[in-house]
């Protein structure tokens, strides 16, 4: 007998051994087939926040919040640590960094050691305040009764001005993969990939560009090293020599996991941050158009092998209808389609849905909205989302100018919105409503009684399936600021296998 078929033999004792302790100390004491996957709340959630502004007059807001659930008993916490600063590029550099900043490093040592943010109870916010240019990317944890359905929102002020803007964000879980459709290389957009790193070992990534007419030529984005615990930023024009005004950003961790957003300024419409869109899927929605849309763009890239054409939608208050003169999209296979579609919701609130005209084709979509005119307009990105699923949430909105929007394309739906207890104090407050089939209802949430500070909205689905998306306006000096965040699924819960005794493993 050989070494090898001795390896082997080994391998599968060592297996049947492995799978008889599991079986004798599974919970339970029948000897039944394992039943199926229960859903239970995780006990650890992570999010990744980048840098809010390079502007000296940026001032920041976040805000962290766990909604209520009957099955998450128990204590918990939650805290946003501030992530390490991008090294100097060399030692001449290092050199000159010590000497400028060796009378502040103890005072720089104890801030970075504190939190940002901590919480410990669930059902109300929390909130932190940053201002200036060197306010940190953030990593998050949270564990317990804190950790299902955490999620985290960074605002940050622009004033008016060049760069201006009402940028929000809700802070992303890490992961390997990320598509931004209506990125952009143009000499009048600076913008910037944000990479950040939870882990305690480097990332690397490569970042590849796609316009019009296919691939961007590019030497340096691969190989992108993200050092561990920091965040890194990527000028996106930097990458390639082509200035194209509709590009798609992929981003991919090839070791480790990373958090990614793109921040984008525009030169004339203003300054928000670009989500990733949802994964590639033959239909898309893309939920929460605000009535007062000046003009809005749709931006559409197919990352597979195959040309997509699809059907566009725009439902709104009564209906579904055909935008005239844009009825359909061809998206050609490693490419970018861009349509203006202009002032579509021409009064009325709505969302876009993208469906296939013949067969289905993965397609992954943006949209890039401005509002208000001339130098006083202000942008917002709204990525394709998922469902809201079992629950999505929230966590900023403020005593004035929040609106949710809820979709159903597919069927009648009906949820229920929760309003928080303020993070200052005030009583929450829950409505419920019915979205018709193929509508956009428009929300102004109700605002918790007394309210003090800000409140957190939380979508629950009672039946059907809706796809949601809250706008957040705050005008300033005659300027519509405004920014936009889909509320996917908060994957709160995990399917967790039921393990029983079965000790005819060990007579096999």
């Amino acid at each position: 007998m050989n070494r090898t078929t001795l390896s082997l033999i080994a391998a599968g004792t060592a297996l049947v051994a492995v799978t008889g302790f599991a079986a004798l100390n599974a919970p339970g004491g029948d000897a039944a087939p394992a039943e199926a996957a229960a859903q239970r709340p995780v006990d650890r959630s992570s999010l990744l926040c980048p840098a809010p502004s390079a502007s000296e007059l940026a001032e920041t807001v976040y805000t962290s919040f766990t909604p209520k659930a009957e099955d998450a008993a128990g204590k918990g916490e939650a805290r946003l640590e501030r992530a390490a600063k991008k090294l100097p590029s060399s030692e001449e550099d290092a050199d000159d960094a010590k000497d400028d900043k060796k009378a502040d490093d103890k005072k720089a040592e104890d801030k970075a050691a504190k939190p940002a943010l901590e919480a410990d109870a669930v059902g109300k916010p929390v909130t932190a305040k940053a201002a200036g240019a060197d306010s940190p990317a953030l990593i998050g944890s949270a564990q317990g009764a804190l950790a299902p359905g955490w999620s985290v929102q960074q605002t940050t002020e622009l004033p008016p001005g060049n760069g201006r803007g009402l940028l929000g964000l809700n802070c992303g879980a890490p992961d390997t993969d990320f598509w931004f459709p209506a990125a952009s290389t143009a000499a009048d957009r600076a913008d910037y990939v944000h990479l950040s790193n939870p882990d305690a070992t480097a990332a690397v990534v490569d970042i590849e560009l796609f316009g019009p007419e296919g691939a961007l030529e590019s030497e340096v984005g691969e190989d992108i090293t993200v050092p561990p615990h920091s965040s890194v930023p990527v000028l996106l024009s930097t990458l390639t020599d082509e200035p194209v005004d509709n590009v798609t950003a992929h981003v991919t961790a090839r070791t480790g996991r990373i958090g990614a957003a793109v921040q984008v300024a525009d030169q004339k419409l203003g300054a928000d941050w670009l989500p990733a869109s949802a994964d590639p899927s033959g239909s898309v929605v893309l939920p929460g158009i605000p009535k007062d849309a000046e003009s809005v763009r749709l931006v559409a890239f197919a990352p597979g092998d195959e040309d997509a054409d699809l059907k566009i939608s725009l439902a709104g208050a009564t209906g579904s209808i055909t935008p005239a003169g844009h009825e359909s999209l061809h998206v050609k296979s490693g490419m970018t389609a861009a349509v203006d579609l202009g002032d579509v919701t021409k009064g009325e609130a709505g969302s876009l849905v993208l469906t296939p005209t013949d067969r289905s084709v993965p397609v992954v979509a943006a949209l890039r909205v401005t509002r208000g005119k001339g130098a006083k307009q202000d942008v917002a990105f709204i990525p394709a989302t998922a469902a809201v699923g079992e629950r999505a949430t929230s966590p900023d909105n403020r005593a004035k100018g929040s609106t949710l929007s809820l979709t159903a394309p597919g069927g009648q739906a009906k949820v229920r919105v929760t309003a928080s207890d303020g993070s200052g104090g005030g009583t929450s407050v829950t409505e419920t409503y019915t979205v018709r089939r193929g509508t956009t209802l428009e929300v102004a949430p109700k605002v918790p009684s007394g309210l003090k500070g800000t409140y957190a909205l939380t979508v629950e689905s009672l039946s059907g399936t809706v796809h949601a998306a809250r706008t957040l306006e705050l005008p300033t000096e005659g300027v519509p600021m405004f920014t936009v965040q889909t509320l996917p699924y908060d994957r709160g819960m995990v399917s967790v296998p039921e393990a029983k005794q079965d000790l005819s493993v060990l007579q096999k």
